[in-house]
């Protein structure tokens, strides 16, 4: 694959990713990833770092898009969860295996944009209502 049509395919997923979707958005970065790793061509720093980049903020989307998704199922229930609760169900159900320190940055994330009206405290997060 030449520098153009990697290119092409970061902004085929940058696209993707605008419009919220996220795991195929996801599909076409493992591919380029693979292809980085795999390849005998040298593709430019910045091209790579775009790579990394659009990786690593594409998977916190889709990370807390599921993470909203159960804490608003469960808030319908009860006020408080614990991480390690959290983490089991999403794992269960979406067969995503998240690090709970990686799920504590989502949440905080959720809170600070305002898109999770709760805090965190000790290893629980208490979900206020909205």
């Amino acid at each position: 694959m030449n520098p153009k049509e990697f290119m092409d395919q970061l902004n085929k997923a940058q696209k993707l990713m605008n419009l919220e979707k996220y795991k195929e958005a996801i599909v076409i970065l493992d591919k380029l990833k693979e292809i980085e790793k795999n390849s005998d061509y040298n593709f430019n720093y910045g091209l790579i770092h775009t790579l990394y980049q659009l990786d690593s903020n594409c998977r916190s989307n889709y990370n807390q898009e599921i993470i909203l998704t159960y804490i608003k199922k469960i808030s319908n229930k009860q006020k408080l969860i614990s991480l390690q609760e959290l983490n089991q169900i999403i794992k269960k159900n979406e067969e995503l295996d998240m690090d709970e320190d990686i799920l504590r940055r989502e949440v905080e994330l959720l809170i600070l944009r305002n898109l999770l009206t709760g805090t965190i405290k000790n290893d629980s997060i208490i979900i206020k209502s909205s």
